[in-house]
């Protein structure tokens, strides 16, 4: 009897391909498990795709929420963007993934977990960190890695066994996409020089010529309102990228560093990610305490760099996970962004029952409540360790006519 093995299965061409490239040379039965993210996905298609292909079970699991609510959620409250820029779009829907591939491998009595990811992306290290930190007794298996295709070669296997894939010779683009944006590689994205052609673009492309203010609410870093509307959390996601998307917002184009070393031209489009993470950040600026922000903001990089590395499960990210969730608790308030055609946005308001802004205290007219007599003495205690070194030195004030002098 053959050995069954879960492959994490998209609908694309690689993991199409995948499914009766491993029944005919593995010699193993495969049931093929799609995760739903939010990438719009056909349930009833995606379960034919793959028993077309030669899987002996097709399972799709709608986990829509549950990633909004354990995935996207943290990565919000800690900001997340790996090198300044990227919102983890496809970083953050693998753990959630292999989460549901565990469940249905162990329910299925599957001795291993497959994948169709190749050698030279992040995906592998993801989908295999996770899948040991959950799984450690199950094989880890990558086609991908081992057969000896090239895309136009997958193309052409597909179109010999009667594989129906969206992908095509004159049409190469790779779309990895799910509720908080989408990743788009592969043909003339390979060449950094060159500008993404419009025809890449699905989810920010101008719709409307008029600018558009919302007001996005947050209760405890939670985004819960949608100009006053109470929404739930995927909803609120949708519509706030719908919105800001309609205006041309929300696309990046960068030179990204992969954890296998490699640097990669990488395009994205995720306009309501970037406009969340925009306003929530604002609103920390007014409801987080001067140390507390400043400590935040050095470890939130620390932390989007551990999800893109694929170490969702580790100590380190549950121990920041810690820090991060109790500094929400005050970040309540409504944020309002102006939205323009061309793809500008910007936070033009603010507002929290729980404001650190004071505005008496930060006003120069007459209301100011500020006692100005106290900053003198504040800034000579200040400066004193300062002054009692310069003092013991000599003075310092002719070493700075001369740069570099040493004298």
């Amino acid at each position: 009897m053959s050995k069954k093995v879960v492959l994490a299965y998209s609908g694309g061409l690689d993991t199409s391909v995948a499914v009766r490239w491993m029944a005919q040379e593995w010699q193993v039965e495969v049931v093929a498990v799609a995760v739903d993210v939010g990438q719009g996905m056909d349930a009833a298609a995606v379960k034919s795709r793959a028993l077309a292909a030669g899987a002996v079970e097709a399972v799709v699991v709608d986990a829509k929420e549950e990633y909004a609510r354990d995935f996207v959620l943290p990565a919000l409250w800690a900001n997340a963007r790996y090198e300044g820029k990227y919102p983890l779009v496809s970083a953050l829907s693998r753990p959630v993934i292999v989460r549901h591939l565990v469940q249905e491998a162990r329910r299925h009595g599957a001795a291993g977990i497959a994948h169709g990811c190749t050698g030279k992306g992040n995906d592998q290290v993801r989908f295999e960190v996770a899948i040991r930190a959950l799984a450690p007794e199950l094989e880890v298996l990558a086609p991908v890695r081992v057969w000896p295709f090239t895309r136009e070669d997958s193309l052409a296997y597909a179109q010999e066994h009667g594989i129906v894939v969206s992908a095509s010779k004159t049409s190469l683009y790779s779309i990895d996409e799910n509720l908080w944006g989408k990743a788009i590689e592969c043909g003339v994205l390979e060449d950094p020089w060159q500008e993404p052609p419009a025809d890449v673009f699905t989810l920010t492309q101008q719709t409307a010529n008029d600018s558009l203010e919302i007001v996005i609410g947050f209760d405890a870093g939670v985004p819960s309102t949608l100009d006053g509307r109470s929404l739930g959390l995927t909803e609120l996601i949708a519509q706030v990228g719908s919105a800001v998307g309609s205006r041309g917002f929300g696309r990046l184009d960068m030179v990204e560093n992969r954890r296998v070393g490699i640097k990669s031209r990488e395009v994205y489009e995720c306009p309501s990610a970037l406009a969340l993470l925009m306003a929530h950040s604002d609103l920390e600026d007014l409801t987080l305490e001067r140390d507390l922000a400043h400590e935040k903001a050095r470890l939130e990089p620390r932390w989007a760099e551990l999800v893109y590395d694929g170490m969702w499960f580790s100590p380190l990210k549950e121990a920041l996970d810690a820090f991060m969730v109790s500094t929400q608790r005050h970040v309540t308030g409504e944020v309002r962004l102006k939205v323009s055609p061309g793809g500008l946005c910007k936070v033009v308001g603010r507002r929290s029952p729980v404001a650190l802004y004071d505005h008496d205290l930060a006003t120069y007219d007459a209301s100011d409540t500020f006692r100005h007599q106290d900053a003198e003495g504040f800034v000579r205690l200040w400066g004193l360790g300062i002054k009692t070194w310069a003092a013991r030195q000599g003075g310092i004030g002719s070493r700075l006519s001369q740069p570099g002098s040493g004298q």
